[in-house]
C-alpha cells in the first residue's frame, strides 16, 4: 500500500500522495537479515575473518528506517522526538541490556585478568552506543591495537546504528520543516538530494579516510553513513524501479552468491569501508530489487520462506550473542574452534537469541503501556551499573594493594640465562592481569609518535645538563620497547637519553617521501643532523619478513647517519615475533604449552640476513641478544621469573629492564672510544 510522505496542513488527509513508498511486510528483507547474520557468525568462528554482513545489515537498518520514519510522519504529519526514541529504546535496549548483563557476570569468572578492564571499558561504552569511538582510539594506539579481544567488540555495529538513528531523525526533522515552512511540492527531489549529498560525501570521505587511516575508519560513524544512506534512497526510489522477472531472478542469486563470497574474495577488516564495501552493497540492493518480483526460481522463494523469516525476526539476537559465546569458548576452551563446536555456538545463539526475544524484548517492545517498558528497562539497566560497579570496586581493590618489587635475587630476567637453575621459585611478575599496560616510560608518557600524526615527538630522560654523551634510541616500537631496558642501563651514568619512535615505522629508507612514515623518518633525520648525539640504538631488523630488501633498507638507514652525521651506531637485532598472542596462551593455555607453541613457530625470519651482516658490515656496532629469550635453547614466555611478551612482538618492560647491565657494557664500550 503506497503512502503520502506528508498530509497537509492541520493534519488534512492531501488529495494527492507527493511521494509512494510501499509500506508492506518484505519476507525476503528479513531471509537476507538471517544470511548476513550467520555469514558474520560462519567468517568469526572458522575463518576468523570478517564477512562483508554487517555492512549488509547497515544497508537494510537504512532501508528499513526510512520506511518507518516516511510512514509515521504519512500517518501523523509530524515526527515526534518522544515516540521516535521511546520505539528505538523499546526495540534497542532489552538485547543490549540483557547480553550485556551476562557478559559482566561471566568475565568476572571466566576472563583472562589481562582484558577484564579493556571488557568493562567497552562494557560501558556499549551501554551508552559509542562502543565504535571506543575501538576507533584503540584500534589506532598501535600497542592497545594487539590487545586480546572482548566479548563485546561486535558492539561497534550496534553502536553506529544507534547513532545513526539520531541522525536520521534530525535530517528527517530538518526535511520536514523545510517542507512545512516552504510549502514545496516536489519532495521527492529534496529527500533524494539530501540523502544524495549525505551518500556522495561519506562515500568520498570513506575513501580518502580509508586509504590514509584504515583502522580509524573502519569504526567512526561518518565513514558508514553512506551504507545507510544507500538503503534510505532503495526505500524512497523503490517505486520507481521496475524490472523484468528474468532480470530480477538473475541479479537475486547473484547478490546472494557474491555476498557469501565477499570474505573470500576482500581482506574485509583491512580493506572496507572504502569504495570496495559496494561489492556486497550492490549485493544486497540487488536482493532487495529481485524481491520486488515474484518468479518461479527467484531468490524470494527462499529468503522470503516461513522458515527464514521466521529466523530474520531473532536475527539481531543471532549477530549479537554469537560473538559473545564464541570468545568465551576461545579463552576457556580453544582457540580455534572444530565444526562440531563451531555448529554448537551457531545453534546456541538462535536458541538464546529466541529466547530473549519471547520472553525479554518482545514484551518491553509491544508493551501498550510505555511505563511498563521503561520500569523492566530501568531494572535491566540498573542491574548492568551495579554489576560494572562491582567489577570495577574489584579492580581497584586489587590494583591498590602494594605491588611485589623486583628484587635482582628473585626476578633476575634475562641474566636468568646465564644460571637458569638457580633461579627462585616465585610467583612471575608482572601478573598477568597488569602485563598488557607493562609499557615503557615513552608511551605513557606521550613521547612516543602514534599512527595518526608524522611529526616528530621527543622525549628526552636521564641527564638533561651537563651530561657527557647523548644517545637517541630511535625507530618504531621495536625501539621503543628496549628504552626501559636502555634508561636502567644509563641510570647512574652522565648521559642524555632521546626517545624518537613512531609506532608502526621503522628507521628506514623503504618509505616514499609523501608517506606519513616517510615524512616522519625525514624529520627524525633533519633533528639527529641538528642535534649534537653521540649514539643511536636501534631495530635494525624486523623478526616477522625474509625479505633482505626490508631488512637492508633499515641498515642502509643507520649507515647514512653513521656516514653522514658521524654518529656512532648500535644495531640491535629484532626480537622474536610470534603469529599468536603470547600473553592470551599463557593465560588460557599455561607455560609449558605456550612454550611450545613459540618453539613451533618461525620467529626469527630475519636469521640469515643478520648472519651475512653481521659478517659483512665492519662500522656498525651490532648486539644480538636472541639468546636471552631461550633456556637451555628454547624460546620460552617466562625467564627468571619475568613475564617476557605483552602481546605477539613487544616486551613487557619489566623484561626490556633485566637488560641493563647487558646494554650498560655494550653502551660503555663504544662511547669510551668516542
Amino acid at each position: 500500500m503506497n503512502q503520502p510522505l506528508l498530509k497537509q496542513q492541520q493534519n488534512q488527509p492531501s488529495s494527492k500522495p507527493l511521494i509512494n513508498i510501499e509500506r508492506k511486510f518484505r519476507p525476503e528483507i528479513e531471509g537476507l537479515r538471517v544470511i548476513a547474520a550467520l555469514l558474520v557468525a560462519v567468517y568469526h568462528i572458522w575463518f576468523n575473518r570478517v564477512s562483508g554482513g554487517v555492512d549488509v545489515f547497515f544497508v537494510i537498518s537504512g532501508f528499513l528506517i526510512t520506511t518507518s520514519i516516511i510512514s509515521t510522519i504519512n500517518r501523523t504529519g509530524k515526527l515526534s522526538f518522544r515516540a521516535y526514541f521511546t520505539k528505538l529504546a523499546k526495540r534497542l535496549l532489552p538485547s543490549v541490556f540483557c547480553i550485556l548483563g551476562i557478559v559482566l557476570i561471566l568475565s568476572w569468572f571466566l576472563l583472562p585478568d589481562s582484558i577484564l578492564s579493556k571488557t568493562i571499558r567497552e562494557v560501558f561504552a556499549s551501554m551508552f552506543f559509542y562502543q565504535n569511538w571506543q575501538l576507533a582510539f584503540s584500534s589506532t594506539d598501535y600497542l592497545d591495537a594487539s590487545q586480546m579481544k572482548s566479548p563485546v567488540e561486535h558492539f561497534w555495529a550496534l553502536s553506529i546504528q544507534g547513532q545513526f538513528y539520531i541522525i536520521w531523525f534530525l535530517v528527517f526533522s530538518i526535511i520536514l520543516f523545510i517542507i512545512k515552512k516552504y510549502q514545496l511540492t516536489k519532495v521527492k527531489t529534496l529527500i533524494n538530494t539530501v540523502l544524495g549529498v549525505l551518500f556522495i560525501s561519506s562515500f568520498i570521505y570513506s575513501i580518502y579516510l580509508t586509504a590514509v587511516d584504515q583502522p580509524w575508519a573502519y569504526f567512526i560513524t561518518m565513514t558508514r553513513v553512506w551504507e545507510f544512506a544507500l538503503g534510505s534512497l532503495l526505500c524512497i526510489n523503490l517505486s520507481s524501479i521496475k524490472i523484468n522477472k528474468y532480470i530480477a531472478t538473475v541479479i537475486g542469486w547473484l547478490g546472494l552468491i557474491g555476498l557469501i563470497l565477499t570474505g573470500i574474495v576482500f581482506n574485509v577488516s583491512e580493506m572496507f569501508p572504502g569504495y570496495v564495501a559496494l561489492w556486497p552493497m550492490t549485493c544486497a540492493l540487488f536482493i532487495v530489487l529481485s524481491g520486488t518480483r515474484d518468479t518461479k526460481y527467484g531468490i524470494k522463494r527462499f529468503l522470503g520462506s516461513p522458515l527464514m523469516a521466521k529466523i530474520g525476526g531473532i536475527s539481531f539476537g543471532i549477530y549479537l550473542w554469537h560473538w559473545v559465546i564464541l570468545e568465551f569458548y576461545r579463552y576457556n576452551v580453544e582457540e580455534t574452534p572444530g565444526i562440531i563446536a563451531g555448529l554448537l555456538i551457531i545453534i546456541c545463539s538462535v536458541i538464546l537469541s529466541y529466547l530473549m526475544t519471547r520472553y525479554i524484548e518482545a514484551p518491553i517492545r509491544s508493551s501498550a503501556s510505555n511505563k511498563f517498558s521503561y520500569s523492566r528497562l530501568a531494572i535491566l539497566g540498573c542491574v548492568n551499573i551495579l554489576l560494572l560497579g562491582s567489577l570495577v570496586t574489584d579492580i581497584y581493590i586489587d590494583q591498590s594493594k602494594p605491588k611485589k618489587v623486583m628484587s635482582a635475587k628473585n626476578y633476575p630476567g634475562a641474566l636468568a640465562v646465564k644460571n637458569p637453575d638457580d633461579i627462585p621459585d616465585v610467583e612471575p611478575l608482572p601478573a598477568l592481569s597488569d602485563v598488557f599496560n607493562d609499557l615503557p616510560k615513552a608511551h605513557l608518557d606521550g613521547s612516543n609518535q602514534g599512527l595518526k600524526d608524522s611529526d616528530l615527538k621527543v622525549g628526552e630522560y636521564g641527564e638533561t645538563e651537563n651530561y657527557d654523551a647523548t644517545i637517541a634510541l630511535v625507530g618504531s616500537s621495536h625501539s621503543e620497547h628496549w628504552l626501559g631496558g636502555l634508561l636502567k642501563a644509563t641510570k647512574n651514568e652522565k648521559y642524555r637519553i632521546l626517545n624518537i619512535t613512531r609506532s608502526g615505522t621503522r628507521f628506514s629508507t623503504g618509505y616514499s617521501d609523501d608517506d606519513m612514515k616517510g615524512i616522519w623518518v625525514k624529520h627524525a633525520l633533519e633533528y639527529l643532523k641538528n642535534e649534537d648525539v653521540d649514539l643511536i640504538l636501534a631495530q635494525s631488523t624486523a623478526a616477522d619478513t625474509s625479505s633482505k630488501k626490508i631488512q637492508q633498507q633499515m641498515i642502509d638507514q643507520l649507515q647514512f647517519v653513521k656516514d653522514e652525521y658521524d654518529i656512532e651506531v648500535l644495531a640491535i637485532r629484532d626480537s622474536p615475533r610470534y603469529n599468536f598472542n603470547v600473553l592470551e596462551s599463557l593465560e588460557t593455555s599455561g607455560q609449558k604449552e605456550t612454550a611450545k607453541k613459540m618453539n613451533e613457530t618461525d620467529n626469527q625470519k630475519d636469521e640469515s640476513f643478520w648472519k651475512q651482516f653481521e659478517k659483512e658490515n665492519k662500522s656498525l656496532h651490532k648486539i644480538d641478544l636472541t639468546e636471552y629469550f631461550k633456556i637451555n635453547g628454547e624460546f620460552q614466555p617466562i625467564i627468571g621469573n619475568i613475564v617476557i611478551h605483552r602481546d605477539d612482538r613487544h616486551l613487557t618492560n619489566s623484561y626490556s629492564e633485566s637488560f641493563a647491565p647487558i646494554f650498560k657494557e655494550k653502551i660503555n664500550e663504544i662511547l669510551k672510544d668516542k
